[in-house]
């Protein structure tokens, strides 16, 4: 069974993907360092972690099969994700592939370099409308290849 788990913190995306993962009948893993306000649901589970600060990447990372989906802006975890075969999405509608992912984590390491060299470096876009839509139709269609695999 499909399964989608999300690095919950600090993601825009929480109550739409619940949304979407009901109207498909899937379990959701809300993997969080804090607490959050989730409306309650048999289909979501909430599941606070505590230690380290990739906590929560470790545990959505030993969990993850090659049937299911994360959602996450978290590079690093998208790669190793992506390592077990999983589908990677993160909260903008970009969906990780292992063609994409060494590119992803070359411009993350440069960013961090310029960042700790003291160039000013611009954050990303606010998010937006465009960004839900393209995340909920690229979620949408990543459940499809999922289900499509079983």
């Amino acid at each position: 069974m499909v399964k989608i788990y999300v690095d919950a913190d600090a993601s825009p995306v929480k109550n739409e993907v619940i949304r979407v993962a009901k109207r498909y009948g899937l379990k959701v893993y809300l993997v969080s360092n804090s607490d959050l306000l989730i409306a309650q649901d048999e289909s979501v589970e909430m599941v606070l972690v505590s230690g380290n600060f990739d906590a929560a990447d470790d545990w959505i990372a030993e969990r993850v099969t090659d049937q299911d989906i994360v959602v996450s802006g978290d590079i690093p975890l998208a790669s190793r994700c992506l390592e077990k075969g999983a589908r990677v999405i993160d909260p903008k509608g970009r969906v990780f592939s292992e063609e994409s992912i060494g590119e992803a984590l070359a411009n993350r390491q440069l960013m961090a370099y310029l960042r700790e060299m003291g160039n000013i470096t611009k954050g990303p876009a606010p998010y937006g409308k465009r960004d839900r839509s393209r995340f909920l139709q690229r979620l949408d269609d990543l459940i499809q290849v999922a289900f499509k695999g079983q």
